[in-house]
Formats: C-alpha cells, sequence, structure tokens
C-alpha cells in the first residue's frame, strides 16, 4: 500500500489490497477473499476494476462471477453515485460536507448459472447481468467495454 496510513485506514475497515499488475501478489489477494466468502461473510467488489473517470458505468470485469460461482452464492448489484462530488479523479483530499448515494438492489441468484459454471460464456453472462442490475439502480450511462485505466496505477482495494 502507498503509505502508513493508507495501509493502517484500509486495514482497519476490512479492504484487501489487490495489485493489478497480477503476479503473486494478486494470488494473495484472491486467496484473503476466498477466506471471507469460504467463512459465508459478506464481501464487495467493483466489477469494473477501477473508477469511471467521466460518470459512465463501463464494462464489468468476470472476478466477482466467477467467486459468486465458486461458492455459490447470490450477488447483490450496489449503485453508488456522486462519489466524483466527494473526490474526483486525480485528487488527494476529499471535499467534506458532500454525499453520494448507495442503493443496494435485489440479489441476483446464481444457482442458474452454477451447472455452467466453467464457461467463460457464462462469466460473461452473470457478469453482465451485474452491471443491466447496477445500471438500473444508479441510471449511468453504459458503455460496453472496459474503463480506460491510467497506465501508472497498478494499485487498488476491493
Amino acid at each position: 500500500m502507498d503509505s502508513f496510513k493508507t495501509r493502517w485506514l484500509f486495514t482497519k475497515i476490512g479492504m484487501i489490497p489487490l495489485d493489478r499488475s497480477g503476479g503473486e501478489n494478486a494470488t494473495a489477494a484472491m486467496s484473503s477473499v476466498e477466506a471471507v466468502l469460504s467463512r459465508g461473510e459478506l464481501f464487495g467488489i467493483f466489477p469494473e476494476g477501477t473508477r469511471s473517470r467521466d460518470g459512465r458505468l463501463y464494462k464489468g470485469r468476470t472476478g466477482a462471477a466467477r467467486l459468486a460461482l465458486k461458492f455459490g452464492c447470490p450477488v447483490f448489484p450496489v449503485g453508488i453515485t456522486g462519489t466524483s462530488e466527494i473526490m474526483k479523479p486525480d485528487t488527494v483530499m476529499p471535499k467534506f460536507g458532500k454525499h453520494c448515494k448507495i442503493v443496494i438492489g435485489e440479489p441476483i441468484d446464481t444457482q442458474k448459472y452454477l451447472s455452467r459454471a466453467d464457461s467463460p460464456e457464462v462469466l460473461r453472462e452473470l457478469t453482465d447481468e451485474i452491471m443491466v442490475r447496477i445500471q438500473a439502480l444508479t441510471k449511468q450511462e453504459y458503455v460496453y467495454d472496459y474503463a480506460p485505466r491510467r497506465s501508472s496505477v497498478n494499485r487498488t482495494h476491493i
């Protein structure tokens, strides 16, 4: 993690660091996530893999679907809007006194996908369903393309 303060804060609120560059660090993060799910605890992941820099909702990556199918658990779509009012991309400090809106949707039952869980097409189908449900909650414009990332950003938190 980037600094002692960041490491301390994220540890205290239960965030799991994920190194986007892959390798052993990413594998260790996924092991931590799997431990959380195997205990039957809740876990949140942002399917886009990054913050939207323009307010649109981008195509989801299949990690959330992969985990849901591996553990046979439902997916609760969560729509979050207004975060750019609190902290715009590329800023260091949040603006205090601003608010965001968080809406939790009805759970997606993954049971209908389990018999075909090993198929890449099923991972994409479930991921697309998750993203459609998030879009219904946020009313954001949906872009069926992956969100652009800054090349210098290799770390995120899930």
